[in-house]
């Protein structure tokens, strides 16, 4: 069944999360047909994100109380039209980086540590970890920047996220895509990134750990294998953390 950009597809584990129940109690709901499914060749359930709203609203109508909602909530949501490039499972990745609990919270010296390596192996004045929300992209850790965040809409980290392996941009003035980009054209004046996908436990790429500089460069082949070490460390101290 095709993707639907407003309609995200969601699996039965991202519908228990957003539906606040266990993944044993999704399951039976879209067994029942009480949630609209269907099977996916490899015998997988999946829905729509719409029919999990339903249910939701369905349950506040039942109970005539609204549920809490956390004020970031709506920053896991995915944009319903991002001017940023998305894969199709973006509802399920930012669910991903929400069960992090990441997001928001003081720097820590595990991650300190990985950005203050990636600067010094590849010899960058900036390297960061970077968490992406559908509305920021949000740094856990940062050297040789001042700002905490940015828009997603200015992110190369939402490039990044898409790639297997390594994102590099050698040139950003030369970039079509990058070439007007805020962090481009004034500060930090951005002109070579480099940025591995930061992943959890399912494989979801929640952020990158980057590298930066204001000069258009290249990696070694050393540098670049030194940023994929730094990279997994970073992954698997992430992936220690994560509640789903």
């Amino acid at each position: 069944m095709p993707q639907i950009n407003d309609d995200p597809i969601l699996t039965t584990r991202a519908a228990a999360e957003l539906l606040g129940v266990a993944v044993s109690t999704a399951q039976q709901w879209v067994e029942s047909g009480a949630i609209p499914s269907w099977k996916t060749p490899g015998g997988h359930r999946r829905v729509r994100l719409s029919a999990v709203k339903h249910v939701i609203e369905q349950k506040n109508a039942a109970a005539k109380v609204r549920p809490p909602i956390r004020a970031s909530s709506l920053e896991f949501v995915p944009s319903h039209a991002p001017a940023y490039p998305v894969a199709s499972d973006e509802a399920e990745r930012l669910l991903a980086l929400d069960a992090t609990g990441l997001v928001d919270t003081p720097a820590e010296s595990v991650f300190d540590r990985l950005t203050w390596l990636a600067s010094q192996v590849t010899d960058s004045p900036m390297a960061i970890i970077s968490l992406l929300t559908a509305r920021r992209q949000w740094f856990k850790s940062r050297i040789g920047i001042e700002v905490a965040e940015t828009s997603r809409d200015w992110a190369f980290c939402s490039y990044a996220v898409l790639q297997a392996g390594v994102f590099v941009v050698e040139d950003a003035m030369l970039d079509p895509r990058f070439q007007n980009n805020p962090l481009v054209t004034g500060e930090p004046y951005i002109r070579f990134y480099a940025g591995f996908p930061l992943k959890d436990r399912e494989g979801h790429p929640i952020g990158t750990l980057c590298v930066l500089d204001r000069e258009p460069r290249k990696l070694r082949d050393r540098e670049i294998r030194a940023l994929r070490e730094l990279s997994s460390l970073a992954s698997e101290e992430i992936q220690r953390r994560t509640s789903i």
